[in-house]
């Protein structure tokens, strides 16, 4: 019996935790000293274009912010995956905040009940961003040990393409979530972000819908091209379905306790039928719609920022309508089918499509 006990208490996972709460103050300390001695000339010869925000170079096929390159490339030589990891991808605005916080709560279930009554949840007093943590921000700021005090399971996010991610994600080591979004909401939603997250001497008024709209055409936008980013993860799924799971954010929409059950029994962790009968996945749904999470105090602009890069980004901005179809009422007819025709153009013959 002792031993049956033994092995019960070590199949108990004690993760996922919220990542903020992992740290003491002595984790942040131990800073990784990044070998970075030969990227100077690899990062200054890499084409580059200058944005209103930032300056992107093109690396590897991708366009990314230039503080940004360094920790990628770190990120791709360093990171070891362990096997119960879940990395969760987007491209920027697709419904990143909503499937960290859907994931986190479905995981997490059995330490954090997601009923109203059942406790303080995570969610309910950290941001969504200070409960998983964002690859390509850890390594770029060197980050590693407070990566690596998470126990296990793991969930992290990145906004790389499939593409980009170290060779052992991109093998199998590990679980890949994938989220996508018809792209003229992105560039929408992407647009309005921008302008919250933008600092002196650029204005809000300075960003052009006209100009994000065009880079997203050109794919020139940074993380881009859009169509190569949803590309790579729809061929990942296609090949390796019990690795990669693609989602699409109109699902979500449109059934989010169906899409919460392929995520949660996608990630080893299926709802039971007991959990199924106790209304487990409606509070989860609940727990992490917009509506609740706009309104807790934490998600609120006064409650601070969430650092991203060398922007610091008002929390209420990663909250805004949370719909489809909102793209209608800042595009044109022309412009819209021009980003259609485009998209149709990119991925023809892939077997996958935003219609």
């Amino acid at each position: 019996m002792a031993a049956a006990a033994a092995d019960a208490n070590a199949a108990v996972p004690s993760g996922p935790v919220p990542f903020k709460d992992i740290d003491d103050g002595t984790v942040s300390a131990e800073h990784t000293t990044p070998s970075r001695e030969d990227l100077g000339d690899l990062v200054a010869a890499l084409p580059r274009k200058q944005e209103p925000i930032t300056l992107l170079l093109q690396y590897q096929g991708c366009w990314l912010p230039k503080y940004w390159v360094p920790g990628v490339i770190e990120f791709q030589r360093r990171f070891n995956p362990r096997p119960d990891d879940v990395i969760l991808a987007s491209y920027p605005k697709c419904g990143t905040t909503w499937l960290i916080a859907l994931a986190f709560a479905a995981a997490a279930r059995r330490a954090y009940p997601p009923v109203a009554n059942a406790g303080e949840h995570p969610l309910r007093r950290l941001h969504p961003h200070d409960v998983v943590p964002f690859l390509d921000e850890v390594f770029t700021r060197g980050e590693e040990a407070r990566l690596d005090a998470l126990p296990s399971p793991r969930l992290m996010s990145t906004h790389l393409p499939f593409t980009l991610l170290p060779e052992p994600v991109t093998g199998g080591r590990c679980r890949v979530v994938y989220i996508c979004r018809d792209p003229k909401d992105m560039v929408v939603s992407l647009w309005h972000f921008l302008r919250r997250s933008c600092k002196p001497p650029t204005k809000p008024e300075d960003l052009s819908f006209a100009e994000l709209f065009d880079a997203v055409c050109d794919g020139t936008s940074a993380l881009g091209p859009v169509w190569d980013h949803v590309l790579s993860y729809w061929r990942a799924a296609v090949a390796r379905p019990d690795r990669v799971l693609f989602l699409r954010y109109e699902d979500l929409l449109g059934d989010p306790g169906e899409s919460v059950r392929r995520l949660a029994g996608f990630m080893g962790r299926p709802f039971s039928a007991a959990e199924e009968a106790g209304g487990v996945v409606a509070a989860v749904v609940e727990l992490c719609s917009i509506g609740n999470m706009k309104a807790l105090e934490v998600n609120k602009n006064k409650a601070g920022s969430v650092v991203v890069g060398n922007l610091a980004v008002p929390r209420d901005a990663f909250f805004r309508k949370g719909v489809a179809g909102d793209w209608a009422n800042h595009m044109t007819p022309e412009m819209a089918a021009r980003m259609d025709g485009i998209f149709h153009e990119k991925l023809l013959g892939t077997g996958f499509s935003f219609a």
